[in-house]
Order: C-alpha cells, then sequence, then structure tokens
C-alpha cells in the first residue's frame, strides 16, 4: 500500500536522449530508498550544457517515456510549465505544489561533482535530501568537490531514507551498485540523427497530465 502522499524520487536532466541507463539507476534508487514512484524532470534547458545538439523538448519526452514504460516512472516537463530554469527554483515550486509529498532528489556522481556551480546549491541541500548515486570515473572527483566539502558533514545511512514521515535536510546518502557505463553523449555519437528518427507527435505530461506540443508542423 502506498503511503499518503507519497515518497518521490526526481532524477532532472536533458535526457538527450533517455536511455536503459537512466532506467537501471533510478529503479535502483527506488527499490534502495523504498520509493513509492520516481518522476523524470525532462529540462526544457539545461544551463549548464549547450544548446547546440539538444533535441527539442518533445522528443527528448518521448524517449523518456519508452524508456520509463511498464514502471513505476512517471515523465514530466512540469519545469515549462512552471517556468522555472534552475533546480533550486523548481524543487521550491514543487514543494509548493505538491505539500504532502514527500520528495528526495536522486543525482548522480558526476553531477555532485559540479554541483558547486549550480545556483543557489546549499539551498536545494537545506530543502530536500540528497541520494547520490555512484557513477563510473567520477566518484573520486566528486568526493573531492567543494560540494562534498559542506555536504559531507550531513551524510546518513541509506536507511535514514526509508521512512519519509522522518525526512530532514540537510541529508546526503551515497548508492553504490554495479557501474552502468552507458550514457546519452555516448549515444549520440554513435546515433547522431536519433532525434530525426523520433516520433514527433504530441505527448501527455505524467504528473501535470498537459499536452507537450510534438515538433511537426
Amino acid at each position: 500500500m502506498r503511503r499518503a502522499g507519497g515518497a518521490v524520487g526526481l532524477l532532472g536532466g536533458s535526457f538527450n536522449p533517455a536511455h536503459g541507463g537512466h532506467r537501471r539507476i533510478t529503479l535502483f534508487a527506488m527499490k534502495a530508498l523504498a520509493l513509492d514512484e520516481a518522476w523524470w524532470l525532462v529540462s526544457p534547458g539545461n544551463p549548464l550544457k549547450p544548446a547546440k545538439g539538444m533535441a527539442p523538448l518533445a522528443t527528448r519526452v518521448e524517449s523518456a517515456r519508452r524508456q520509463a514504460r511498464r514502471s513505476r516512472i512517471r515523465v514530466t516537463a512540469i519545469e515549462r510549465e512552471l517556468g522555472t530554469r534552475y533546480t533550486v527554483d523548481t524543487l521550491r515550486a514543487l514543494l509548493r505544489r505538491y505539500p504532502k509529498r514527500r520528495f528526495v532528489w536522486l543525482m548522480g556522481a558526476d553531477n555532485l561533482a559540479q554541483l558547486h556551480r549550480w545556483k543557489d546549491w546549499r539551498t536545494i541541500a537545506r530543502i530536500m535530501p540528497i541520494a547520490v548515486i555512484a557513477r563510473p570515473g567520477y566518484d573520486g572527483v566528486a568526493l573531492a568537490s567543494p560540494a562534498m566539502a559542506w555536504l559531507g558533514r550531513h551524510r546518513k545511512p541509506v536507511t535514514s531514507l526509508r521512512d519519509p514521515e522522518r525526512w530532514s535536510a540537510p541529508a546526503l546518502v551515497t548508492l553504490r551498485f554495479d557501474p552502468d557505463t552507458r550514457s546519452a553523449t555516448a549515444i549520440r555519437q554513435a546515433d547522431p540523427d536519433w532525434a530525426r528518427r523520433s516520433v514527433k507527435r504530441s505527448s501527455r505530461d505524467a504528473v501535470t497530465h498537459r499536452t507537450i506540443p510534438g515538433t511537426a508542423e
């Protein structure tokens, strides 16, 4: 039985494209943290990534929906509706909109390594627990990062996040499992035309239930 409000893991990213690695780490985190579901926040535009080479939002959402099939992963482009661009603003808006939900921010070790470059990153840590998932080649950089120097004092065991009614922040847990080397960058390099062949029809947002317009005229 699902708990009132529900415990939700949030995984943000460009999903350009989404791939099996996204699915695998999300399902692993859901099991490890006893989450009711996970939301993939497909970003309309990542401030830290160049716009060149970025597929249209509807195309990226559709690729995420294909990977999320038959799971408790919900694909959303809610930032488009909220009008937020930075993670800290998105998380604040989600907490206001869904006050009965218990959210935990899921991120790979590669993002922890650059977290100190994010807008108001300490605020992110103060308003929501963070679960970091191991990523091949990034553990050393992540552990030596400026963000980890601050977050390290708030490390907690994984079991501390299995009871969402008692969640507090700042809190950092580390999840380790067999490495998954798949990456969106490698997929784009191997198949530069992946987005052109993707379905360009409109998609329905799994969280807001609003239509995400396709790219076809």
